[in-house]
């Protein structure tokens, strides 16, 4: 797709395009053909290859997994009986190392959030032109194959695990308690005159803390797979320099595909890891 037909600049975008279905302001519901069109179809238009890869890629987790729930047996696990109930342990192990409080939805919650953000992120090392030249042959204009390089992913995420985060921290500690963690913290007096400018001060203080929490838990995710799917981006096009640059730029691409891996494991985890970290906070009488 990076031939001689197109420049560089309309490769990189068509490959950072979704394909997005909306309703354009001339033309009524559609599939953009162009990234202009899509952008006139406004902030309610919808994703297509975001919606489909991610919940493809859910499925995928949750049968495999499903698969290895109803085979396991206590004698000679399988291959993939092997394989689950390492990660389930994995898991296991990062909520006992950072969960203080007891709550049954935690464990699983972790499990589906690394197993899913991983198998999203692991699309990344899938050949840039490959599925795009494939939905290119059945007359599919683009297709981004992985899901958390889309914000609205990200960001949608994030914000279920703020929900859970107001929703556990007012379950624990009433509204009064909550609204008091605002308002009470880290400044605090008796004298009755300084009391409000302290109150103010906290709730601007730690409501700043509150919604970063959403913001940097999305971005981060965000931002790292975005990267890594660009820099594969830029390494496609050195194909198109002739043979030598194109040994040169498959040696590079499989260096970068490796140390990929490790990047692609690494967002997972934390993602995971700083969801355990919040909801322990909330179900905290103090933090």
């Amino acid at each position: 797709m990076a031939g001689n037909e197109i420049t560089s600049a309309e490769y990189i975008k068509h490959h950072l395009t979704n394909l997005t279905f909306g309703n354009h302001p001339d033309h009524g519901w559609m599939l953009a053909h162009t990234a202009e069109e899509a952008k006139e179809m406004g902030f309610w238009a919808i994703h297509v290859d975001t919606l489909f890869w991610s919940i493809s890629l859910a499925s995928l987790f949750a049968f495999y997994f499903y698969k290895a729930a109803k085979k396991a047996s206590a004698g000679v696990p399988s291959g993939l009986q092997n394989f689950v109930e390492m990660i389930v342990e994995f898991v296991d192990e990062s909520v006992r190392g950072s969960f203080s409080a007891k709550n049954d939805l935690v464990a699983p919650l972790a499990l589906t959030i690394f197993a899913w953000v991983f198998l999203m992120n692991l699309m990344d090392l899938v050949p840039v032109d490959l599925i795009p030249w494939i939905s290119s042959a059945l007359g599919i204009h683009y297709m981004k194959v992985v899901p958390s390089t889309d914000p609205n992913v990200t960001f949608a995420m994030a914000f279920g695990v703020f929900f859970l985060i107001i929703f556990y921290s007012i379950k624990m500690k009433g509204v009064g308690g909550f609204v008091g963690e605002l308002t009470g913290m880290p400044f605090q007096t008796n004298n009755l005159l300084l009391k409000p400018f302290t109150t103010v001060i906290n709730l601007i203080l730690e409501g700043v803390n509150l919604i970063a929490k959403p913001i940097s838990l999305s971005l981060r995710l965000f931002g790292n797979m975005y990267a890594g799917e660009m820099i594969f981006i830029l390494i496609s096009l050195i194909y198109s320099a002739g043979w030598v640059m194109g040994i040169f730029g498959g040696t590079l691409q499989l260096v970068w595909a490796i140390f990929h891996i490790l990047v692609i494991t690494l967002q997972a985890f934390i993602f995971m890891t700083l969801t355990i970290v919040y909801l322990d906070m909330a179900h905290a009488e103090h933090h």
